[in-house]
């Protein structure tokens, strides 16, 4: 292995790594998502931003071989499914990019959540990090949104055209109002399986800070009584 590949393995098994992916988050959801439903960036600009983060999400799980390999098949198939869906927009080809999409981000919150609640002191790289999950988790949710308009176009009220190029911005936004139970009301779930998503997704929007709160703090406690 060569010594910049040692080098980017140790970097990203470090805790420094969860603030690149904090920022990395941030800069998709509150930068490239925005500026491209204006129509000021290209959404190829933000397929390789998001590629980037999954590439560094399978280096982040590069400790185990198991997790590696299966890290680097979801990432693989999401890539090319975005990637093959910018060259030519097809439905299936949006169904299988969701669907990757939310597997990938899925581990990546899994594995990201893992490395906050790890033994050893509660740093600011870890809360940094379970901030990363909290974006992972609107992103996720974004994703299960484009499955369900991909399946009824109907699904949300005002309606938003499955195949348009502001699709992923829209859900974006609605899922980061609906995990923040923000709840302006300018879109509304009407099919009953994405109303189902929304009530879950708000209620983990609410519970998810509760619960890491308690839980670092009494991992910060622990830490120091020993």
């Amino acid at each position: 292995m060569s010594p910049a590949r040692v080098h980017l393995s140790r970097f990203w098994s470090t805790d420094r790594s969860l603030t690149v992916f904090l920022i990395l988050l941030l800069v998709i959801v509150f930068v490239l998502h925005p500026l491209g439903d204006l129509g000021f960036l290209n959404r190829l600009w933000i397929g390789l931003v998001f590629s980037f983060l999954l590439v560094s999400g399978v280096a982040a799980v590069a400790q185990s071989r198991a997790m590696l390999t299966l890290a680097t098949g979801l990432s693989l198939l999401a890539l090319l499914s975005i990637w093959a869906e910018h060259v030519a927009p097809r439905h299936s080809l949006s169904v299988l990019r969701a669907a990757s999409v939310l597997a990938c981000l899925g581990l990546l919150a899994w594995v990201v959540l893992r490395r906050v609640f790890q033994a050893g002191p509660i740093t600011m790289d870890r809360v940094q990090g379970s901030l990363a999950v909290y974006l992972l988790l609107g992103l996720m949710w974004t994703s299960a949104y484009s499955l369900v308009l991909l399946h009824d176009p109907d699904a949300f009220q005002p309606a938003i055209p499955a195949m348009a190029a502001a699709l992923q911005p829209k859900l974006v936004y609605f899922s980061f109002v609906t995990l923040t139970t923000t709840g302006y009301g300018d879109f509304t779930p009407v099919n009953p399986v994405a109303r189902a998503l929304s009530n879950l997704e708000s209620l983990v929007g609410q519970l998810y800070p509760v619960v890491l709160i308690a839980r670092l703090v009494a991992m910060e406690l622990q830490f120091r009584d020993k």
